[in-house]
């Protein structure tokens, strides 16, 4: 995907982050709950055991050189727009499109792309289904009690 967006524009991307330990992420999330307290967290970041960074399927991507990393301005760079465009043709998702924010229970995240595989990532584009919750009928992320 990197290479065939490298030849379309001319322009690189990189992995910002990718595969999480489960220590890495308690780590991400506290450091979320201490910037912006336990409700925005819940939103913004997969609490330790739930996040798909843990299964390996999950990459955060970052123009290269970095320009709006891990920031919604991302979605309006060309690495932002191209992906969203184009990542269903190499089996990625974009996990979390902005107006599907109470659907998947997470804030936009224009970085965050999962691996669902080739077949369904077409499908999916087919169909005009965007988001797992909406292909499976899964509810929005776990509401923590």
């Amino acid at each position: 995907m990197f290479a065939a967006f490298t030849a379309e524009t001319g322009l690189k991307m990189q992995s910002q982050s990718a595969f999480r330990s489960y220590a890495t992420q308690r780590g991400v999330y506290d450091q979320d709950v201490t910037a912006s307290g336990q409700a925005a967290a819940d939103t913004d970041t997969a609490r330790p055991g739930t996040s798909e960074h843990q299964t390996g399927l999950a990459i955060d991507i970052s123009a290269l050189p970095a320009k709006c990393s891990l920031a919604a301005c991302f979605g309006e760079t060309t690495q932002g727009t191209w992906l969203a465009t184009n990542a269903w043709r190499f089996g990625f998702l974009l996990r979390y499109p902005a107006d599907k924010v109470p659907i998947t229970g997470y804030t936009y995240e224009p970085w965050h792309f999962r691996f669902v595989g080739i077949e369904l990532a077409t499908e999916m584009h087919s169909n005009g289904v965007s988001t797992l919750e909406e292909y499976f009928g899964l509810p929005a992320a776990p509401q923590y009690k």
